[in-house]
């Protein structure tokens, strides 16, 4: 639920529901785009190197929006217990131009 309240805020690009994309004024540009975000120190620091991430895609497509299709922190340290110690956000989503 923070993704999907926090992300938005931190994109410069356009955050699109569902609904929003079958708008005909928007048109895909490039699906299953996966943006591996470089780890941060909490949450909100993996989130926001996240949306960083979106926008150069975003950029780079040629767009100014995106629909967010899946998010998921995966393991990539574990302690002397096998607990996960170093987490890092991998986001799956794809880019839009609207008019």
């Amino acid at each position: 639920m923070q993704v999907n309240r926090t992300l938005p805020m931190l994109t410069k690009s356009t955050y699109l529901s569902l609904e929003q994309t079958q708008n005909p004024n928007c048109k895909c540009l490039a699906s299953g785009r996966s943006y591996t975000a470089p780890v941060g120190l909490t949450t909100k620091s993996d989130l926001r190197n996240g949306a960083k991430g979106i926008d150069e895609w975003v950029s780079i497509d040629g767009g100014n929006a995106y629909k967010l299709i899946n998010f998921r922190w995966i393991t990539i340290s574990t302690d002397q217990y096998g607990l996960p110690s170093l987490t890092q956000l991998v986001i799956d989503f794809d880019t839009y131009i609207c008019q």
